[in-house]
């Protein structure tokens, strides 16, 4: 599919999404959106594909948050369409089977950092900044910024970012458990492929089952998680990929895994 608004681009497993408004700071508007949303269903009907990473166009900005122009125009019953539409896209993120990385080259503020938030991990670039500005527009977050936030950092350390809306820098995002790396720009897409293409190495069994355990789990008490876990155990011990893993290791060779689900 030829894409205006995002670029797609897909090498040895790993496709990488690339979020193409510059002029705008890679807004979210509904073009946008729908682009995306079309992306990752095709990224999710693709069993080649092993990683997907996210990042921006330009060196300002992952995702600037919504395209307010457009928001503005919208009554109330059009904005929660709007908003429960985009909501739907991004949890998509989480949805999906495979390891999915923010790659955060700038400005993570409202829907970017909602997105970022999305994905299973974020490594940003020194210049990046992180927030959820919407208080200043007299509105909340809208794509489970009040959500994600407090269970990734706290509740007390969110609200102070929800209340106020202030941005932080990338250091500040990295000490309170926002991003799991800070990296020089020039220097985050080679961070980020070196750790897409370990993971795409990696048996895709047993990949999916460690995102859908920890996710799941997450939303369950011990006892429910570690029986998750354990069903999850007996589905990837049945896999080739186990059993190429397993001979591997016993004839001290590097596993040659193939990727798929029997």
């Amino acid at each position: 599919m030829t894409y205006s608004n995002i670029i797609v681009n897909t090498e040895q497993g790993i496709t990488t999404v690339t979020f193409n408004r510059p002029k705008s700071l890679n807004a979210l508007n509904s073009a946008l959106l729908s682009e995306f949303s079309q992306a990752l269903d095709e990224v999710a009907a693709n069993e080649d594909i092993r990683v997907l990473v996210l990042t921006g166009s330009g060196e300002k900005s992952f995702v600037a948050g919504a395209d307010i122009t457009e928001l503005a125009k919208l009554d109330t019953l059009a904005s929660k369409v709007f908003i429960h539409r985009g909501l739907t896209i991004i949890n998509k993120l989480t949805e999906l089977p495979i390891p999915v990385i923010a790659a955060v080259n700038g400005f993570a503020l409202g829907g970017g950092l909602e997105i970022a938030m999305a994905c299973d991990f974020i490594y940003a670039s020194e210049n990046a900044g992180f927030g959820q500005p919407e208080i200043k527009l007299g509105l909340i977050p809208g794509y489970g910024g009040t959500q994600r936030l407090p269970r990734i950092i706290g509740v007390a350390r969110a609200k102070e970012l929800l209340f106020t809306g202030n941005m932080i820098n990338a250091q500040e995002a990295l000490r309170l458990g926002i991003i799991n790396a800070v990296v020089a720009p020039e220097a985050l897409m080679d961070k980020v492929m070196g750790v897409a293409r370990d993971m795409a190495a990696k048996g895709k069994v047993a990949l999916r089952a460690i995102k859908q355990t920890v996710n799941f789990g997450l939303n369950a008490d011990l006892a429910t998680g570690l029986r998750i876990e354990t069903e999850a155990f007996a589905v990837t011990f049945a896999s080739q990929d186990a059993k190429e893993g397993t001979a591997a290791f016993i004839e001290k060779r590097k596993p040659e895994f193939k990727g798929r689900l029997a």
